[in-house]
């Protein structure tokens, strides 16, 4: 016989175990509230800014030391052990890279072929020379232009899987799309934390990663410069959902002028000096973080038609500003561009 006689104690038990659990499940419920970090870095000679809203520790300061890890072992031509440096003193030798470079290598050279060498990494000597950004910017002697810009040309450059070649006194520069790499390996990196939500990372202005859902489901608002605004002022902002990019480029970024002449950094690689398309800035975004930066350059050499034929075939967006401050841009930017009050 079952005995049913009622614990004159259950209720209580019961009612302690409730409010305990209760609690328990507050605690759990406050301590996935993902708290925001965020800081500021200096790498890939550049001001790094960096928000990341996370449920666990602060990484912050790792987002700094792994893109200069990537600028020191794969990228830096200074420094003699980078794999760049390594292959540009290889004197024409065949030279094995690791997988990850030899795959962002072959997206290179497919875009350099896409693009009929508007991005050429094949470019270093060339900007050194003009040093735009560097401690002596200067016109560059013409006879020492035209001898480097010979040894030039993505077509001197071989790639077989992970085996790279040059041609003799053909040298690698990925400079222009080094910050795109720095955001593909920056969301790899985020992807494979757990507590980390969302976050944004803003590599100088001119590339920027988006990852995440903010914790109050609002957009990442990114703000575009208007490149001959001498007040400061913005020329609007692009709503980006996690997981987009953005890159621009510009010939406001860096340059100096010489007899009322605008020299920036930004080279065409068909003439050696820096490129004069019909546009001033360009703007590009993409669900891939190596490809916004690259096609930045790229379209900023092409100018706006050839430029926007380049991004239908990577299913990529842009905004061009020509220099009377015109906004030409693909029908999907729209949906992404919004105009500053001040501007409308």
């Amino acid at each position: 016989e079952i005995n049913r006689k009622a614990n004159p104690y259950g209720k209580f038990l019961l009612a302690a175990v409730c409010a305990a659990g209760t609690i328990a499940l507050c605690q759990a419920v406050y301590a996935a509230e993902p708290e925001l970090y965020t800081a500021t870095d200096l790498a890939m000679d550049t001001v790094v800014t960096e928000s990341i809203y996370t449920t666990g520790e602060d990484v912050t300061g790792e987002i700094g030391t792994l893109l200069r890890k990537i600028e020191s072992d794969w990228l830096s031509w200074t420094q003699e052990d980078s794999m760049i440096a390594r292959i540009n003193a290889s004197e024409g030798q065949t030279m094995e890279v690791p997988d990850q470079l030899a795959s962002y290598l072959e997206k290179v050279m497919q875009l350099s072929e896409n693009s009929n060498g508007a991005l050429d990494p094949t470019l270093g000597k060339v900007i050194r020379l003009w040093d735009i950004g560097g401690e002596n910017p200067h016109i560059p002697d013409e006879y020492e232009l035209k001898q480097l810009l010979a040894l030039t040309g993505y077509e001197k450059v071989h790639l077989e899987g992970k085996k790279i070649t040059l041609d003799e006194g053909c040298t690698l520069d990925l400079g222009a799309v080094g910050k795109g790499i720095g955001c593909a390996e920056i969301t790899d990196y985020l992807q494979k934390q757990q507590k980390i939500t969302a976050g944004l990372v803003n590599l100088g202005g001119s590339s920027v990663l988006t990852y995440g859902t903010k914790p109050d489901g609002s957009k990442w608002q990114i703000a575009i410069t208007d490149p001959r605004d001498t007040e400061g002022d913005y020329l609007g902002a692009v709503a980006l959902d996690g997981g987009e990019f953005l890159s621009t480029s510009g010939d406001y970024e860096k340059y100096f002028m010489e007899d009322g002449v605008r020299y920036h950094h930004i080279l065409d690689p068909r003439t050696g000096s820096p490129a004069h398309s019909d546009v001033a800035g360009v703007t590009i975004v993409t669900k891939d973080g190596f490809l916004s930066d690259a096609l930045s350059t790229a379209c900023f050499v092409l100018g706006q038609e050839e430029g926007q034929q380049l991004l239908e075939k990577y299913d990529a967006e842009g905004l061009f500003i020509d220099h009377e401050g015109t906004i030409t841009m693909t029908e999907g930017m729209r949906q992404y561009f919004h105009l500053s009050n001040s501007q409308k």
